[in-house]
């Protein structure tokens, strides 16, 4: 009888316990299910979600002498900012997640940063290029992404190798990551002494770009450098195509990265160019992780549609913080912070090195981007890498 109730006991004690309940690492994020982000803020999510299948198929995150599944916490931010304010506080307090990755976009992430770093949550920044966001004494954020200073700075190198005279148009979005790229850019076309004929700011709800492709025209510009987001880029690129702006280069940021827009834009997407943070053909030799190629074959067989660094930069934001962790030999915050600190690494995605000072902890120093252009091969639609030599598949379209 004694024995009995000593056995009910022990079976009363372990139905109470959650089963390996301590064996899952909890990481939040919002992705822009709806509103103007959507589309590439779906990119970034699949991403996020294929390197959870994948680690959770090999076995989980190793840390501490136990393997951790990984368990994704996800919400529709409608890409808007006091969505991030209030689901971050959610993914923290209610959720408990024990690590983050950022929303799509510097704006949306530069709120939820006020919340990851209040809280003292680790959080890996991607599709963030900002550079502002580190530079306010941030101590647990970490930016994958090439920072806004080198996203159209090589571009314009690459244009002045082509022609030493260009007459440039500068078209963006007013919108904070888009007007930190043109500083940068203006900044440098300025040293340069570039013949910059029209400079103009629009609306992120802009559809008719016609009053500005007019300005273009009227300026003789022979190239323009702007954009912002899809939306609104892939329609400049419609408008110019269909208003003949006789262009001989274009260059906008992020949406021609998109494989929907040669989809989408057909002859209007040919000679586009792009600052990228990646492409499948880049040849990084990893230390950890798949190959770019491995990487491309996969997503593309999983979702149907070839990645662009969208969809890379998800993914690799989940591979560097599982290798911090797995660094660390721990899930403690701190010392995946300081395995994040120390980190240098290459993966599919390139070279990643964080700063460590205070005045700019977290930003990327170690990732470079390259400059693709969609051309037209057969008939068909192909990006190829144009600029840096080092990198290209093919020569510039000018």
């Amino acid at each position: 009888m004694r024995k009995a109730l000593y056995l009910l006991a022990a079976t009363l004690l372990f139905a109470a316990a959650p089963a390996f309940a301590q064996d899952t690492i909890t990481i939040g994020f919002t992705a822009s299910q709806t509103g103007k982000l959507n589309n590439d803020s779906t990119s970034q999510m699949r991403g996020i979600e294929m390197w959870k299948d994948d680690v959770n198929a090999r076995g989980g995150i190793k840390a501490g002498g136990k393997s951790y599944k990984v368990k994704l916490v996800s919400y529709d931010d409608e890409s808007a900012n006091n969505r991030v304010q209030q689901l971050y506080t959610r993914l923290i307090t209610q959720d408990n997640a024990q690590f983050l990755i950022s929303p799509y976009s510097s704006g949306l992430t530069a709120t939820a940063a006020i919340v990851s770093e209040q809280y003292g949550k680790v959080m890996i920044t991607t599709g963030a290029a900002l550079q502002k966001t580190y530079k306010l004494g941030n101590k647990h954020l970490f930016q994958v992404y090439t920072g806004t200073g080198g996203y159209l700075v090589g571009t314009l190198q690459a244009l002045l190798e082509k022609n030493k005279h260009p007459r440039v148009a500068f078209v963006f979005e007013d919108d904070p990551f888009s007007k930190a790229v043109a500083n940068s850019v203006r900044n440098e076309a300025k040293k340069r002494g570039v013949d910059v004929v029209v400079d103009e700011a629009y609306a992120s709800s802009t559809t008719d770009f016609s009053p500005i492709i007019n300005k273009v025209i009227a300026g003789k510009a022979t190239a323009l450098l702007g954009g912002g987001h899809y939306a609104d880029g892939a329609t400049l690129a419609r408008q110019l195509h269909e208003q003949k702006a006789n262009l001989k280069w274009v260059t906008l940021l992020v949406a021609p990265d998109s494989p929907h827009f040669a989809q989408q834009l057909g002859d209007a997407a040919d000679g586009i160019s792009t600052p990228s943070q990646w492409e499948p053909q880049a040849a990084f030799k990893p230390d950890f992780g798949p190959t770019p190629a491995a990487f491309a074959k996969e997503f593309t067989a999983k979702f149907k549609i070839a990645p662009g660094y969208h969809a890379a930069g998800g993914y690799a934001a989940g591979i560097i913080l599982q290798h911090a962790i797995e660094t660390a030999n721990s899930i403690d915050p701190n010392k995946v912070t300081a395995a994040l600190n120390k980190m240098d690494v290459t993966t599919f995605f390139g070279h990643t090195k964080f700063a460590t000072d205070a005045k700019d902890h977290g930003l990327q120093i170690g990732h470079q981007m390259v400059l693709a252009q969609w051309q037209k091969k057969g008939g068909k639609l192909v990006k190829e890498i144009v600029w840096p030599d080092a990198a290209k598949t093919a020569n510039i379209i000018y």
